[in-house]
């Protein structure tokens, strides 16, 4: 079923350089404002600010300096995402443009100068790190070199308000730095998430094959050394063999393409279907009977339909028990009991063999029941039987909305 995407936030979706642009505007507003002198303001014996300056009757000259800033601003805006570096030279420019044009001050005041931070911060927070250095060279060579040529031709310079401004690139620089190293964290977060769903994914498609392979590998060894041995002397008995061979074999093949199938599938999203489950322990018992070994199943309880990973988990565990049955046990017959109860579904498989073999260093078999248990937060037990013989019992819980 589609599902509508969550919509982008409002702030999310104004673009750096929009973001850029809407602070030149205010500032530049604000920066004009300022010049008024208000009722109640003295005129500052240094002349900071100006009785003569109108910022909303401008000359000629003045008007030209504003229209060649606001042009750097526009093309700064633009080039932002696209080269960040060009970008950076032109709001440098168009300060300076506006300090030396329209405004008439001895210094670059921080409100001039913050459209040249916000970019630097989106800068740093997006490009690379050697990007992010050269962009905050380039905002302290504005500076100071307009600080350095003031002072080389004798004007005075407002130095308390330099170094609010200097002040500003550096809380820019590490603002957008953190932003940067944020970003780098989730993704790097993200793909280890996705390096460990693959890996649990190929654990989980192993432990599929060595189930699968290993019970029908079984019973065709089995059955195989049967024919070997009577194939000159009970021909029919050697023919009977080679037929639970063959169908054991293609049974195996059609698992496997299953599975194949199965994965295409869950790329595709179209997976829907477990390989196996307790439906096939009737066709297992059939092909065990016919290895020579006789399992007897008994179902306790209410059988009702199960989560596809409970049952899966359940015939797999049964499957493996029984294969260790035929090939480690010495036995021609076991016992599986599978009981439904309310919260969980409980497997026992029993048989009175010598239990040789099944040891916890004897292969992934013991280990893989194990896993798939734990998997399902359910409890599993494997060991000989002090009367003689082997037990394996699972305990998978099921959830109670299924």
């Amino acid at each position: 079923m589609p599902t509508t995407p969550p919509s982008t936030p409002l702030l999310r979706r104004v673009t750096p350089g929009a973001w850029t642009a809407l602070t030149w505007c205010v500032s530049t507003l604000y920066s004009f404002v300022v010049q008024i002198r208000w009722p109640g303001e003295r005129l500052q014996p240094w002349g900071e600010k100006s009785h003569r300056i109108e910022p909303f009757a401008m000359d000629p000259r003045e008007q030209a300096m504003l229209l060649l800033a606001a042009a750097l601003l526009a093309g700064a805006c633009w080039l932002l995402t696209r080269r960040p570096l060009t970008s950076m030279t032109m709001l440098v420019l168009s300060a300076l443009v506006l300090t030396n044009g329209p405004l008439h001050t001895i210094s670059i005041a921080p409100e001039q100068y913050l459209p040249v931070c916000v970019a630097l911060c989106f800068v740093a927070a997006t490009e690379t790190r050697r990007t992010s250095l050269i962009a905050a060279g380039l905002a302290l060579a504005g500076l100071l070199g307009y600080i350095g040529t003031r002072l080389a031709l004798g004007f005075r310079v407002g130095t308390s308000v330099e170094a609010v401004v200097l002040m500003m690139i550096v809380v820019a620089c590490v603002i957008g730095n953190s932003r940067r190293q944020e970003r780098e964290h989730t993704e790097q977060m993200r793909t280890r998430v996705a390096e460990q769903a693959v890996t649990a994914e190929r654990l989980r498609i192993a432990r599929e094959l060595h189930d699968m392979i290993s019970h029908s590998i079984g019973v065709v060894a089995i059955q195989a050394g049967a024919a070997k041995r009577v194939i000159e002397t009970q021909p029919e008995r050697a023919r009977n063999a080679l037929g639970v061979i063959e169908d054991t074999s293609r049974e195996t093949l059609a698992g496997l393409r299953r599975m194949l199938g199965a994965l295409h599938d869950a790329e595709a999203g179209g997976a829907d279907k477990p390989l196996a489950g307790l439906e096939d322990v009737d066709r297992l018992v059939e092909n065990v009977r016919n290895a020579g070994v006789r399992v007897d199943v008994e179902w306790r309880g209410e059988r009702r339909p199960l989560p596809p990973e409970v049952d899966l988990s359940a015939f797999r565990i049964i499957q493996e028990s029984v294969t260790n049955v035929v090939k480690h046990s010495g036995t021609e017959q076991c016992r599986v009991s599978v009981v439904f109860q309310p919260g969980d579904l409980s497997v026992v498989i029993v048989d009175s063999g010598s239990g040789t073999g099944r040891g916890e260093g004897s292969g992934h078999g013991i280990a893989g029941m194990r896993d798939r248990a734990r998997l399902l937060n359910g409890d599993f037990t494997a060991g000989p039987r002090p009367e003689g013989g082997y037990r394996v019992t699972a305990r998978l819980p099921i959830p109670m909305e299924v």
